[in-house]
């Protein structure tokens, strides 16, 4: 062996050293998201700085890691094949290929990625500084940035996207795991679900519906609906005058009392009203939510698309969304949901599709209705009487309850392999 062999085998070893540094790097770089580079950064762990600026561009740092890291294969089996070659002549080539096989498994692959899943925080903050300034040099971003365009000419795409990396489905499953391995409680995974999916919920399924509203006309006197207010136990009631269809206004509880405490109590009650605010069935929650916050309103009118009465509803109505129900001392709370012998259910007929899914562990479909009521009323196509029941994805729905054309409550039975959660 001579004194340029052992120089080869010195940067060889230097090669492979280098190449499992990046593989940690990138190992561990992948495994920690935005999220947790910023709560590193909050608790003042050195290096968590650089580390949320890669986490917010993976991109920037990760095709010039994979490019140094194949350099580093490459250049250390080349100079592997030159000593081999001197050594072994003919047979080099494949003594060479097994113990850069051995090499670069081991100690560039195996043992830095073992390492980086089994401390991903702290491989992470060790190699963040290093990876931004080799991701920055220019030379080497140049280059990455060339190879990369030169393959999307080749095979067409769009390349590396910019976030988000974490879809809604994942984060809801994190909640899940965690709530499996008792990190968050119950009632936590539960708040999170409902933020979460409160985005996507729109006025038309919150709303009280037309047909339960209670309303007055224009024209009664304030001591008749003094009267209604005290009975519905309501601090706004909508007012009308031609019908439904044709709200004026809203009156307000106190402004009742207050033009009875003055003898005002013959005054027709349009003379009382306020504003309404109206809102199409559409209208997504949370930026109705934040309307009433800005504006200072409890209560909205919801219109269909043909400008007509849909429903109300109101702040409790979205705060209910996000934290369950809100059931006072003067409330008669009828339950959602109740558990028969037998593994027969009976719920209410307004209860949503979803919440009757999550509930009984079952699949039944949705569709342009929102409610259990609605899909049994769609699979019938007529107004069903009393007992008459529809087989569904393996579930039998049955109107237990029919007011009128309205039906009141559903019977389910069927597969449901698990108990429902009632509370």
């Amino acid at each position: 062996m001579t004194a340029a062999d052992w120089g080869i085998i010195a940067g060889i070893l230097g090669l492979v050293f280098t190449a499992g540094f990046f593989a940690l790097a990138e190992t561990s770089l992948t495994r920690i998201n935005r999220v947790k580079a910023i709560t590193m950064a909050e608790e003042g762990r050195r290096g968590a700085g650089v580390l949320v600026k890669l986490a917010d561009h993976t991109e920037r740092f990760l095709n010039p890691i994979l490019l140094l890291i194949l350099m580093c294969h490459l250049g250390s089996a080349m100079l592997l094949g030159i000593v081999t070659e001197r050594r072994f002549g003919a047979w080099g080539a494949f003594v060479g290929l097994v113990i850069e096989v051995g090499f670069i498994f081991v100690l560039a692959e195996a043992a830095p990625k073992t390492w980086a899943i089994q401390h991903p925080e702290r491989a992470a903050l060790i190699s963040a500084p290093i990876v931004a300034a080799i991701a920055g040099f220019w030379p080497v971003r140049v280059v990455a940035s060339g190879l990369i365009g030169l393959s999307n000419v080749i095979l067409p795409g769009k390349g590396l996207k910019e976030g988000p990396f974490v879809s809604e489905e994942e984060l809801l499953a994190t909640v899940d795991v965690a709530l499996e391995e008792e990190i968050i409680e119950r009632e936590e995974r539960a708040l999170i679900h409902s933020i979460i999916e409160f985005g996507d919920t729109v006025a038309r399924e919150v709303m009280v519906p037309r047909p339960d509203m209670v309303a007055v006309e224009g024209g009664g006197r304030v001591g008749d609906v003094m009267e209604v207010a005290i009975a519905a136990g309501y601090s706004r009631i909508p007012v009308y005058e031609q019908g439904i269809d044709d709200i004026v206004g809203v009156v307000y509880t106190k402004d009742l009392m207050r033009a009875e405490r003055e003898g005002r109590t013959d005054e027709p009650v349009r003379n009382l009203v306020r504003e309404a605010h109206f809102v199409p069935e559409t209208k997504r929650v949370n930026e109705l939510m934040r309307e009433m916050q800005h504006d200072k309103f409890h209560m909205a009118i919801v219109v269909d698309e043909y400008g007509g009465t849909a429903g109300l509803v109101t702040l409790e109505d979205l705060i209910e969304e996000l934290v369950g129900e809100i059931v006072d001392e003067f409330d008669v709370e009828e339950a959602q949901i109740e558990r028969l012998p037998g593994g027969v259910y009976r719920v209410n007929a307004r209860m949503p599709i979803d919440e009757v899914n999550d509930l009984l562990h079952a699949s039944l479909p949705t569709g342009d209705w929102d409610t259990v009521g609605g899909l049994l009323f769609s699979q019938l196509g007529h107004v069903p009487a009393e007992g008459e029941a529809v087989e569904i994805d393996g579930y039998r729905l049955a109107a237990e309850k029919v007011q009128g054309r309205r039906i009141g409550r559903v019977r389910i039975e069927g597969k449901a392999d698990e108990p429902a959660e009632v509370s």
